[in-house]
């Protein structure tokens, strides 16, 4: 077959158009016969009318290889195609389709716009009306290109001639923004015409000023103004340019949204709608001027993923009347987003209402959760008929109550739309088992609904913040879901942006008030465990150095802390710890009084995080480092197994989750004691009726224990119970998403009582991990898939499973099924990767790229 390339990719970008890397890295997958694998490529670069060609560079690499000519500037396009060489190969294969890449302004002296807000007074505390932001300009010369370059302190959307520019949805995002403010970067020359023009911009508080957090909530953590900080580049067809930018001839008015916020929900009347405002022409005479704020154009940053979008379109499959009599919408799915209505026929004046919520309680809505979240958007007719959906807010809900309709069926007028951050999916996983696939889907469609721009712990109430622990146990999950590399980098940016200077890691980040539980900020285990394990676990499964080098000060002064708090017993025994959180016999009022040490489980991760630690130093040449770490990792796993682990290989606290850090984490000193603290978790886990005892820290390693000391059976056995708590306790209520509380809902239909109650949020989902690498099969056995593990272990009574994965090489996937007790598995894999084959009872086996099919006969298993 011929040897065919892809196009290259820029770095982890979707959509290379304003990058901010001058050297960004490439990378390409390839197809070939099976067996075939690259020694040679050459990269052919072009800027304008230049072309450069790397010398033929002799290696196999083809993931985030160097970029090979001179550095880029500003406002840079180059377009990049690569071919490469077999062994045995005399020519080149063709040349991979071109792929172009932008830079976006990487120097702060590229910025002369000025940030722009309204000049009128304000009172701080209130929930402030948003604005409007508008001005003419004429072109005089027809335009060849034109790029816009915007963000904002707060929410914006803007337009030009009238018309939306571009997709993003509650952009800039939430970054630290006192250090990191992210722009955005648009192709416009369409959107421009030769003679008058007009940009107009909407603007909304969000992240940056809105109310935020606990208790009501805190306005203005990062600044009482609202602005917009837009450069717009045009370069016309005689090769002239023009650049205007947010000045102090901009106007400002009130638009029809009189009140927006994440939390609140969005009022929007109609009514108040400036006809033409963003149209040249538009007379702006009576609309206030707007005055300079400051902000730092070196901090300005150009994004690393991708951007939140509506990706996916949801029509209700039922519209009933609760025993009140209200109308309820059921999307049938848990979900992040927001309600497009079409309406007609309304009057002038006509208020519809629409309140949010993830589950019925006694057939109405169940609104406890939300706790400060009003989650209801107004929407006040013009008369117009029109489509409508807010434009600066975000639910979580699976139903919503509407108010005051009149118009057409709200089974065709009314559609929940889905909003994340627009990743590539990259995993699926399927089995025999109805209930596990169920399962598989609800951690996906909650990781949808969490990773907004940021990973968030539920999109529902009054919180929605970046909790660190959590997606430090999901992050194994998440990268084989989904592309996350590029946000997860810019978070974890922020994770180092915020961390003390001792090392403490924020228990969530951007870090606002927490009130008396969560302010001042405490290093606690599992949570700080972020700033080490998820840049291993991005370089683990993307292949990326890059994150290593960019997060290891951060990860050292973790580990550094822990070690100063340890001191010489080597036992993180002090302090705040959240230990095995929400423990299932955990009381609801304090989900860490777990079964658990809180300290034995402060000090396993300790060790890990350590030990990553020295690996990470390993990769990136740092032998000291290696050598330093190591050895720290040895003398706290001597001083665990001191303090934690009985000659007989018995584990304080006796319990599941301790007995599961054990043996995923190594710290049992000998194989007897490991051998038999595997013995003792199956025997907890069977007196426990197969019922879950872990919280977050035990989660997400228990099964991958009990799979590690060969009890698989005992595994399947906690998969599959349906029984308070389990995983498919909640498939069997109904759930479309993972329930942050093993019984968030009770059996009998009524919401847990404790304060801290979502539906949406998926750090309990992390075993689909386990679904991935065990059940299924496949697993990274080298950075980035370059060597795979095909270990499938059927159990459980399923008779088949598979599971396909984009790794950056190409596809790879598994299926194997059961008939008779005869085993048959089939694996691809792809070129550019080799991979290990370890079925049941037989000697591993190394295969190279291609299909390969295996059979083993029901006396080998």
């Amino acid at each position: 077959m011929p040897i065919t390339v892809s196009p290259v990719s820029f770095e982890h970008h979707r959509e290379p158009l304003g990058i901010g890397e001058r050297r960004p890295r490439l990378s390409w997958k390839t197809t070939a016969e099976p067996g075939w694998v690259q020694q040679r490529y050459e990269i052919e670069v072009v800027h304008g009318t230049d072309t450069w060609s790397s010398l033929v560079v002799t290696s196999p690499d083809s993931v985030l290889v160097p970029w090979p000519a001179a550095d880029l500037s500003s406002r840079t396009a180059v377009t990049v195609r690569v071919r490469v060489w077999g062994a045995d190969d005399v020519a080149p294969s063709a040349w991979s389709p071109a792929s172009t890449a932008e830079t976006g302004l990487l120097e702060p002296t590229d910025w002369t716009a000025r940030a722009v807000a309204p000049a009128w007074d304000e009172d701080p505390e209130a929930l402030r009306r948003p604005p409007l932001l508008r001005r003419d300009f004429p072109l005089e010369k027809t335009v060849r290109e034109a790029r816009l370059y915007v963000t904002a302190h707060g929410l914006y959307e803007v337009e030009i001639n009238g018309q939306r520019i571009g997709n993003e949805a509650l952009a800039p995002g939430w970054t630290v923004y006192g250090q990191r403010l992210r722009y955005s970067t648009y192709d416009v020359t369409d959107a421009l015409v030769p003679g008058s023009n007009a940009i107009g911009a909407w603007l909304a508080d969000g992240w940056y000023r809105g109310r935020l957090g606990f208790h009501g909530g805190y306005p203005n953590l990062y600044g009482t103004d609202i602005a917009l900080l837009a450069q717009l580049h045009i370069t016309h067809d005689d090769g002239s340019t023009t650049v205007l930018g947010t000045d102090g001839t901009w106007r400002a008015a009130f638009g029809p949204i009189l009140g927006t916020g994440l939390y609140e929900g969005e009022h929007y009347d109609a009514r108040q709608e400036p006809a033409g405002w963003s149209s040249p022409g538009f007379d702006d005479s009576a609309w206030s001027p707007v005055r300079i704020v400051p902000r730092d154009p070196a901090t300005l940053v150009a994004p690393d993923g991708p951007p939140v979008r509506c990706t996916e379109e949801l029509s209700p499959i039922a519209v009933t009347t609760s025993p009140s009599g209200r109308t309820l919408l059921d999307f049938g799915q848990n979900l992040v987003g927001r309600l497009r209505l079409r309406l007609s026929g309304l009057a002038r004046g006509q208020e519809i209402r629409l309140r949010h919520a993830e589950v019925l309680e006694d057939g109405e809505l169940g609104t406890r959760p939300l706790r400060g979240a009003a989650a209801t958007d107004v929407y006040i007719a013009s008369g117009d008929d029109v489509e409508w959906e807010p434009r600066f807010t975000i639910h979580g809900f699976r139903y919503a109550e509407l108010s005051g309709w009149t118009g057409d069926d709200p089974m065709t007028a009314i559609t929940a739309r889905v909003y994340h951050t627009d990743m590539e999916r990259t995993g699926w996983f399927e089995s025999s088992h109805d209930g596990v696939n169920r399962l598989h889907e609800n951690v996906r469609w909650s990781m949808r609904g969490n990773f907004v721009d940021i990973p968030t712990d539920c999109p529902q109430r009054d919180e929605r913040l970046g909790w660190t622990g959590d997606l430090q146990v999901f992050a194994p999950t998440a990268t084989f879901l989904y592309d996350c590399s590029g946000m997860l980098g810019s978070w974890l940016k922020d994770v180092a942006a915020e961390q003390l200077e001792d090392g403490t890691v924020p228990w969530y980040v951007p870090v606002i008030p927490g009130g008396d539980e969560w302010t001042p900020i405490q290093p606690g285990a599992v949570w700080g465990d972020v700033a080490v394990l998820t840049p291993w676990k991005l370089y683990e499964r993307f292949g990326d150095t890059g994150i290593l080098a960019t997060q290891y000060a951060s990860a050292k002064a973790w580990v550094d802390l822990m070690a100063e708090r340890a001191g010489n017993s080597h036992l993180w025994n002090t302090g705040m710890q959240l230990g095995d959180w929400l423990d299932p016999a955990a009381p609801p009022h304090d989900p860490a009084d777990a079964t658990t040490d809180r300290y034995l489980v402060s000090t396993a991760y300790f060790a890990w995080s350590t030990q990553h630690l020295a690996e990470m130093a390993s990769v990136l040449g740092n032998t000291a480092d290696e050598l330093h770490y190591r050895e720290l990792a040895r003398k706290v796993r001597d001083a665990f197994a001191r303090e934690f682990i009985s000659p007989s290989g018995r584990v304080v606290s006796d319990a599941q989750t301790a007995y599961a850090l054990v043996l995923a984490f190594g710290l049992a000193p000998t194989e007897e004691q490991r051998r038999r603290g595997g013995e003792r978790l199956a025997e907890l886990v069977g007196q426990a009726g197969n019922r879950i005892a872990t919280g977050f820290a035990g989660t997400p390693l228990v099964t991958d224990a009990l799979t590690s000391v060969g009890d698989v059976e005992t595994a399947y056995a906690l998969l599959l119970e349906e029984e308070c708590p389990s995983w498919l306790y909640a498939v069997g209520q109904g759930a479309t998403t993972i329930w942050e509380r093993w019984d968030s809902m009770l059996p009998d239909g009524s919401i847990n009582p404790g304060n801290m109650t979502s539906f949406n949020h998926y750090a309990l989902g992390a075993v689909a991990d386990w679904l991935h690498r065990v059940v299924a099969g496949l697993a990274p056995a080298a950075p980035g898939y370059r060597t795979i593990l095909f270990r499938p272990r059927p159990g459980g009574g399923l008779t088949s499973a598979s599971a396909r994965h984009e790794t950056p090489y190409g596809t790879a996937s598994i299926s194997w099924s059961l008939d008779a007790g005869n085993l048959s598995v089939e694996v691809t894999v792809p070129t550019g990767s080799t991979a290990v084959v370890d079925l049941p009872n037989q000697a591993p086996v190394s295969v190279g790229s291609g299909t390969h099919t295996f059979t083993q006969v029901a006396a080998g298993l």
